[in-house]
């Protein structure tokens, strides 16, 4: 019987393993349609974070996905539960983690209400397919985004799943990792604080901790 030998990984591979689980350079990317072309600097981040639709994908906010959160609580989620060709989304297909922002509720369904309606068991069902794993937020990120929020004037202010995101990778890779931040326009849902959460994205750029490109309003609708 023949000796088994086992290749080692070019460097290519060794990198693109370490940059998996240790990235140095992470893009956040928002929804915002008024986005300049961001593409090549997007992609060429170890890892690219998108939300939800990620509008702009395949254009201006560049192709490529690691990792793709997806509000797990509410209609939306509900939504995509009920399309037939939501696993065949290229951003969706494409991605290699999933991240879901909101833990499980302990309350049972019929006390969730609609709005609020916990939809991860039956996320993670449908996802199964495309083979990547599902990473759900420490509930120590919305309790430290709540005492963030906190003063809004909104009234107990749910934080974006954008906000949620961000913090959770300021906290791991702050200051190890540079972090770009692209098409967050801080306005949406009412719901969201959004002049708190652009206060504390102003103040990360001031600490050094990620960098926020301004949007191209000649791309506005």
């Amino acid at each position: 019987m023949g000796t088994i030998t086992h290749a080692m990984p070019t460097r290519k591979a060794q990198k693109e393993l370490r940059a998996r689980h240790r990235p140095r350079s992470i893009a956040i990317v928002g929804n915002a349609p008024d986005m300049g072309d961001q593409a090549g600097r997007i992609d060429a981040a170890d890892w690219v974070v998108r939300f939800n639709n990620a509008s702009g994908f395949g254009g201006r906010a560049g192709g490529r996905v690691t990792h793709l959160a997806l509000v797990n609580h509410g209609g939306q989620m509900r939504e995509w539960l009920t399309d037939p060709g939501f696993l065949d989304r290229p951003f969706v297909s494409g991605a290699q983690t999933f991240v879901f922002p909101f833990a499980r509720k302990a309350e049972p369904v019929e006390h969730q209400g609609e709005d609020g309606r916990d939809w991860t068991d039956e996320a993670e069902t449908l996802l199964r397919p495309v083979g990547a794993p599902v990473e759900i937020l420490p509930p120590s990120v919305r309790r430290e985004a709540a005492a963030l929020l906190g003063r809004a004037p909104a009234t107990n202010p749910v934080p974006s799943t954008g906000f949620l995101v961000a913090l959770h990778l300021v906290r791991r890779f702050g200051g190890t990792a540079t972090i770009d931040v692209h098409g967050f326009g801080f306005e949406g849902w009412e719901g969201h604080a959004w002049a708190r959460e652009r206060q504390w994205f102003e103040a990360m750029t001031a600490g050094g901790f990620l960098r926020v490109h301004p949007l191209d309003r000649a791309f506005a609708a």
